[in-house]
């Protein structure tokens, strides 16, 4: 019986979480392990400089969860380096509120989650649920999206170093949603600098602005997003620019360094 760690970055409590676990039950057994507090745009997170602290809650389902006051990413770390006991065949993240598509994946913590995973040789997918403002998010379609996802990776597999980011529409363009398999495309970040100053008089400071938007271009996870389809990007963790290799390899570059001693 497969055993499929779930986390997320929008913390334990998130309605996300708790639909994708709900939805996954079937393919296995489920282990919850997600931070306390939402981690959202934490990016691959190490904690070093603190303790991290385990506690046991309850899901609103009435489950039992493991909770940590450190990242998506430090939660797959705990589990894997010994607090749950056993192999992990798959970690899934999500379900994220809010896509995460083209470069976002720099910086989601749901998507964190999932290369943490694949650090430790697990196969992972993150998987999130794009929004519309002052519209209600309905999980159920991601959820079932990941479902799938999850019984064909665990029947399948995924090449070394390997994970898939999966992201679905808000408004899907049929029921079910067409999934198609994309390359990352391109956002376009809409960020302003906030200035503020505290009841002291010293300054402070924001990044507002408005949400991202993306160049919707057929193939990518963006346009597939656009056109009210579910993308799915296989992600790999080695970013080599292998074109540019050889490019690179012709610069003049010195044999050895000289530096020069101004003693």
């Amino acid at each position: 019986m497969p055993r499929i760690l779930l986390t997320n970055d929008d913390g334990v409590d998130a309605p996300g979480l708790l639909a994708l676990k709900q939805a996954v039950a079937v393919l296995g057994e489920v282990i919850v392990f997600a931070p306390d507090h939402n981690w959202s745009a934490a990016g691959h997170t190490k904690t070093m400089h603190k303790p991290l602290r385990v506690e046991e809650v309850t899901l609103a389902d009435g489950s039992r969860a493991l909770t940590s006051n450190g990242a998506p990413s430090d939660c797959v770390a705990l589990a894997v380096l010994g607090l749950v006991e056993g192999p992990i065949d798959l970690v899934i993240s999500g379900i994220n509120y809010g896509a995460n598509l083209g470069y976002d994946i720099t910086y989601s913590g749901t998507v964190a989650g999932a290369m943490e995973a694949v650090v430790n040789g697990i196969p992972a997918i993150a998987v999130s649920q794009e929004f519309v403002r002052d519209e209600p998010v309905d999980f159920k379609v991601a959820a079932a999206v990941a479902r799938e996802v999850a019984a064909l990776v665990l029947a399948r597999g995924l090449p070394p170093d390997t994970f898939l980011n999966v992201n679905c529409p808000a408004r899907p363009a049929r029921v079910p949603p067409e999934i198609v398999v994309t390359r990352l495309g391109r956002r376009v970040y809409r960020d302003a600098l906030v200035r503020r100053v505290d009841p002291r008089g010293r300054p402070y400071y924001w990044i507002g602005g408005d949400p991202p938007t993306g160049i919707p271009e057929p193939g990518t996870d963006v346009g597939a997003v656009a056109r009210g389809q579910v993308s799915i990007t296989p992600i790999t963790m080695d970013m080599t620019h292998y074109r540019f290799l050889a490019d690179l390899r012709t610069w003049p570059w010195t044999e050895h360094l000289m530096v020069e001693d101004n003693a």
